[in-house]
C-alpha cells in the first residue's frame, strides 16, 4: 500500500480535470484495503474508489478525502464443466506472467475466469480471445480497470459484461468484511449496477469472475460491425476477428485517452419503450433494437444537431464519434459545464430527448 498526498486528479483522469485530492492510497492486494479504509476512518476523511480514470471527472477544488486506486493484479482460470460450475482457481497469476504460449492453448468447453480488480480490462478481453473463447470479444479496446467493469454494467457493440458474469469478491465497507455477490445481487441494467446507484461507494471490487465458453458471437452482429464486415470483406468471426473488428472500428473512430484528453463515451444512449421506438422510426429517427432493448445512438443525435467536430468552451466533439468530448484547451470543471449544457440543450431542442451524463464525478 502507498499513500500519496495532494495528488493533482487531472493525473489521475483522463479528461485531465481537476484539482488536488488529499490523499491517493494505491491498493497492491487485498489486505491493503481494510488498512486503507482504516486510514481514512481514522482521520474523519470521505472515500472515493478510482479506477483507470477514463470515465471519471474531477472539480476543480479538488476531493478533501482519500482516493482508493486498484492495483491488485492476476488472473487465474477453472473448466466450469470438471469444476461444476463452480467458480475459482489455482493462485492468480498476471497476465503477462501466463505468457504467449499458455494463452494459445485450447481451452475446454466453458471456463471460468477469475480477474484481479486491477488488471487492465483490454488485457482480459485479449487474453480471452486467444483462448478462443467468446463472451467479451466485443468489449474490446474499452480503457478501464476489471474491477470497474461491473460497476457501470461496461457494453459496447452487442455485449455487456453482465451477459457473462458469475459474482465479484469484495470488500463490504459496511461491515468490514469480504463478501461474493453474485450477478443476480448487483441489479443490473443499462449503465447500471448496484454498485453505483444503491449501494453506490460502500463495496471495493477485489475480482471479478466471468463464464466464457469456447465458440463465437451469432449474427447479426451489432450494425456498425455488420457495415464493418462488408465493407472490408471480413470472414472471421472467432473472438479473436471479432476483437480484430472492434479494435479497428474504436481506433479509427475513438481517440486514445491516454494521449488524447477524454472520458470515453460522454453522453449515454437514448433507451426507448417500444411505443417510444415506433414513434421514434416513423420520425426517420435510426432506432437499434436489440436483446438490451431499443436505443438510439446519441452520437447520431448530436451530430444531426450540428455539433459535430465544433470547439464548445474548449471542448470538441469529435468529428468521428459525436459523443466523444476531447479536452482541446479547457482548465476548469466550468468550461465543462457550459459545454454540457449547450449540447444537452440543442439536442433536447431538435428531438425532445434529454441526453445524460456517462461519466462519474468526484466530488
Amino acid at each position: 500500500m502507498r499513500i500519496s498526498e495532494n495528488v493533482l486528479i487531472s493525473s489521475l483522469t483522463t479528461m485531465r480535470l481537476g484539482g488536488p485530492a488529499r490523499y491517493v492510497i494505491e491498493i497492491e492486494k487485498p489486505e491493503d484495503i481494510p488498512e486503507a479504509y482504516n486510514f481514512a476512518r481514522t482521520n474523519n476523511l470521505p472515500i472515493f474508489i478510482l479506477g483507470y480514470g477514463a470515465n471519471t471527472i474531477g472539480h476543480d477544488e479538488g476531493y478533501p478525502g482519500v482516493i482508493l486506486t486498484n492495483r491488485i493484479r492476476g488472473i487465474s482460470e477453472q473448466d466450469i464443466t470438471s469444476a461444476g460450475d463452480a467458480p475459482g482457481g489455482g493462485p492468480p497469476l498476471s497476465v503477462s506472467e501466463m505468457g504467449e504460449e499458455k494463452a494459445r492453448q485450447d481451452p475446454p468447453s466453458g471456463t471460468c475466469l477469475k480477474v484481479m480488480g486491477g488488471e487492465y480490462w483490454d488485457d482480459v478481453v485479449a487474453f480471452a480471445c486467444k483462448r478462443g473463447l467468446t463472451g467479451i470479444e466485443a468489449l474490446s479496446k474499452i480503457p478501464g480497470l476489471a474491477g470497474a467493469a461491473p460497476v457501470q454494467n461496461i457494453g459496447a457493440y452487442g455485449q455487456e459484461i453482465a451477459d457473462t458474469l458469475v459474482e465479484i469478491e469484495v470488500f463490504d465497507s459496511v461491515t468490514n468484511t469480504f463478501k461474493t455477490l453474485a450477478k443476480s445481487d448487483l441489479q443490473f441494467s443499462y449503465r447500471k449496477s448496484l454498485l453505483n446507484t444503491t449501494e453506490k461507494g460502500r463495496y471495493f471490487v477485489v475480482s471479478v469472475t466471468l463464464a466464457l465458453k469456447k465458440g463465437q458471437m451469432s449474427r447479426p452482429f451489432y450494425n456498425s460491425v455488420e457495415r464493418y464486415i462488408a465493407e472490408n470483406n471480413c470472414t472471421d468471426f472467432s473472438p479473436q476477428g471479432i476483437r480484430d473488428i472492434v479494435s479497428r472500428i474504436r481506433t479509427d473512430k475513438l481517440p486514445d485517452p491516454s494521449t488524447t484528453p477524454s472520458a470515453g463515451s460522454f453522453f449515454k444512449n437514448i433507451y426507448l419503450t417500444n411505443e417510444e421506438a415506433d414513434a421514434a422510426e416513423a420520425k426517420g429517427y435510426p432506432v437499434h433494437r436489440g436483446h438490451d432493448g431499443n436505443k438510439i445512438n446519441s452520437g447520431w443525435l448530436i451530430e444531426k444537431a450540428g455539433l459535430k467536430g465544433k470547439l464548445l468552451h474548449g471542448f470538441r466533439v469529435s468529428d468521428k464519434a459525436s459523443l466523444i468530448l476531447i479536452n482541446e484547451s479547457a482548465k476548469s470543471y466550468q468550461d465543462l459545464v457550459a459545454a454540457r449544457t449547450e449540447i444537452v440543450g440543442k439536442v433536447y431542442d431538435k428531438f425532445g430527448y434529454w441526453l445524460q451524463q456517462e461519466p462519474e464525478e468526484i466530488k
